[in-house]
């Protein structure tokens, strides 16, 4: 499987970036507001960016589904079903998270948030609908459903102490 190099941007998301099987690199800009941008990196330079396109949360959608999706894109989609100010976000959880080694449950993410965990990807194999007693592990990725309100909240509350 491809490296996939992830690059946290405060303030802004999330960079991932891979290098294609022809050498060339390209990237996903995740923005906080559900936004991306794909951007391919210069073949002489692979510091600059020679082209970019920004694509709306829809955009995303459909280029998922032409490029085809996991069982995960699938949960997602069958919770967000377009509703106005809806985000998406994937966030991990670090070593010293107060996540770490608790369940979805404890967290009372969706009481104290308004934001769902809808998914959790673990060494690259998702759980779609993960239940209240499922429990967190360093490293996991949850992808988180809310608004953009709720999701800074859940980060909040995530992120280590």
């Amino acid at each position: 499987m491809t490296e996939v190099r992830e690059t946290r941007l405060p303030g802004v998301g999330v960079k991932h970036d891979f290098t294609t099987d022809d050498g060339r690199d390209v990237g996903v800009l995740v923005h906080r507001d559900g936004r991306r941008d794909i951007v391919v990196y210069d073949a002489e330079d692979p510091d600059t960016c020679s082209m970019q396109i920004t694509m709306s949360a829809h955009d995303t959608r459909t280029l998922a589904e032409l490029l085809g999706t996991s069982q995960v894109n699938v949960v997602v989609q069958s919770v967000q079903q377009e509703i106005e100010g809806l985000a998406i976000e994937w966030l991990t959880i670090e070593p010293n998270s107060p996540s770490a080694g608790k369940t979805i449950g404890d967290g009372e993410f969706r009481t104290k948030t308004g934001a769902s965990v809808v998914a959790v990807i673990r060494n690259d194999a998702p759980f779609p609908a993960p239940g209240p007693d499922f429990g967190l592990f360093s490293e996991d990725v949850i992808v988180c459903v809310g608004t953009s309100e709720g999701l800074n909240r859940m980060r909040d509350l995530i992120a280590p102490g």
